[in-house]
Order: C-alpha cells, then sequence, then structure tokens
C-alpha cells in the first residue's frame, strides 16, 4: 500500500454527511454553523441533524411538544432515581447524566419505541388492504404472541382513568393534521389501538405519554428506533434538573432507600 493509500485509509476511516468540520469550517448538512446560529432553534437543530433537511415551523413545533411532554417523571422513575442517587457519590454532572440515561431500555425508556413498532406494523397491514379494525386486532394478537399481554403505550400505573400529557398531545396531532402538517392516520391508528384494548379487557385504558409520542414521531416519518433515542434526548432535561438539584442539597452516598430501612433477608431454603 502507498503512503496515498494510507493517507485515504485514514480519511475514509470515519465516512459522514451530518458534519464538515476542517480548520475556519463547521458545516451541519451543508449548512455553516455560523447561519444556523440565531435562526434556527434547538428542536429544528436536532430535525436538522437527524433527518438531513430542515424541518418546517409546524413539524419542529409538533416535536417540541412531545419532547416537552417527556421531560420527567419525578424520582420514582428508575432512571431519575438513579441519577439522585449518583449525585450523592462524587461523580461529575456529566456522569449523574449518563448513570440516568443508562437506564432508559427495553422496561424503562422504549415504550415508545416498541409502541411505534405496533403502529408501523397496523400501518403496513392496511397498506395491504386491511381495514383499520380488523389490522389493530390482527396486530395486537401479533403484539401479544411475542410481548404478552402489556401493549407498550397504553395504561400507567400512576395515572388512572388518564394520563394528563397524552389527551393533550393528541389534540395537538389533530390540529396539525387540520393544518395539512400531518396526515393524521397515526392518530387514528393509536386512538383505535386504545379503543381494541379497552374492547377487549371490559373497561377503557388510557393511552400514556408512550402510545401518544409514538403516534407524533409516526405521524413525523420517524422510524421507530428513533422513538427511543428522541425519549432520551428528551428525559435527558429531567435528569440533568434532579442531579443538579440533589447536588445542591448535597448529601452523601444515599441508596434507594433510608440506613434505617434494611432490606428484608430471606436466608436461602434447601427443600
Amino acid at each position: 500500500m502507498t503512503d496515498g493509500d494510507d493517507t485515504a485509509a485514514i480519511r475514509n476511516w470515519w465516512r459522514t454527511s451530518i458534519i464538515d468540520m476542517k480548520p475556519g469550517r463547521i458545516a451541519f448538512r451543508g449548512s455553516p454553523i455560523e447561519e444556523l446560529i440565531g435562526n434556527v432553534g434547538f428542536t429544528q437543530m436536532i430535525w436538522l441533524m437527524v433527518c438531513g433537511d430542515l424541518p418546517s415551523r409546524e413539524q419542529a413545533d409538533l416535536l417540541e411538544c412531545a419532547l416537552v411532554a417527556g421531560v420527567d417523571h419525578g424520582p420514582q422513575a428508575p432512571s431519575i432515581a438513579a441519577a439522585r442517587m449518583a449525585a450523592t457519590c462524587g461523580v461529575g454532572l456529566n456522569n449523574v447524566m449518563a448513570t440516568g440515561v443508562n437506564m432508559l431500555g427495553d422496561v424503562h425508556g422504549g415504550a415508545g419505541e416498541q409502541c411505534a413498532e405496533l403502529y408501523f406494523d397496523i400501518d403496513g397491514r392496511i397498506g395491504q388492504g386491511q381495514q383499520l379494525n380488523e389490522a389493530v386486532a390482527d396486530a395486537l394478537a401479533a403484539w401479544r404472541e411475542v410481548h404478552g399481554k402489556i401493549v407498550s403505550g397504553f395504561g400507567h400505573r400512576f395515572h388512572k382513568p388518564v394520563d394528563p400529557r397524552a389527551p393533550r398531545l393528541m389534540a395537538l396531532v389533530r390540529q396539525a393534521a387540520d393544518a395539512g402538517t400531518v396526515s393524521g392516520r397515526f392518530a387514528d391508528i393509536g386512538e383505535a389501538v386504545q379503543a381494541e384494548i379497552g374492547r377487549q379487557r371490559g373497561t377503557p385504558i388510557a393511552m400514556n405519554i408512550d402510545g401518544a409520542t409514538a403516534v407524533i414521531f409516526c405521524e413525523l416519518g420517524f422510524p421507530a428506533p428513533l422513538s427511543r433515542g428522541l425519549f432520551c434526548l428528551s428525559r435527558s432535561v429531567g435528569i440533568l434538573a434532579h442531579g443538579w438539584e440533589q447536588m445542591q442539597q448535597g448529601g452523601r452516598n444515599k441508596g434507594p432507600m433510608p440506613p434505617s430501612f434494611l432490606p428484608f433477608y430471606q436466608a436461602d431454603r434447601v427443600d
């Protein structure tokens, strides 16, 4: 291999269409940073970085609604609790945030992605000729074969009978659909899933924030895995706020319960 080949191999080791960066130049998706600063908002910048183009103002506004809705759910949420515990252990704020974000997995934090996958499955069945209600029933049956009876995006252990975030988000989706910003078909799908689950269980069920934000992300054309990534961006705001608050409050080595309460000890038994 020649020196020229070595240089090309080094330059091509990472290939990106996201940023063009060299001395004196920083451009994101072809737009110089100095033209973006002061002219686009943070939500627009997220869209530009992820999707490659700038959204319309209306698209950015709807995405921002989803991001605002998901910022926090209190210290009883594992991600927030973990961040606050980390803040009492002498680590930096970046480590506090990483601790919280790393708690966002399939069970806590992944419901939006899973719900988006369900919505896309239903949309695909409709595209193949099924009616909405038939597609919903078949997709739910397929979902439960893989995941069990709990359907991500619906029901909430705290907010009964209504998650206060979901109706507001769905109303904003309907407004956006009326204005032509989105199609509204995923709003139809989400509400049909909610109705079918309620019918099957014999009592209404709440659409939760994951079900509502999944509607928004699908309406805006984001692939399902980005639902989780965007939720992580949103929840990182709450993680930052709680971590910083805990640092101001102080405390050392705070665990999940006060030291006067000890875990229940159960000796191993051999029958």
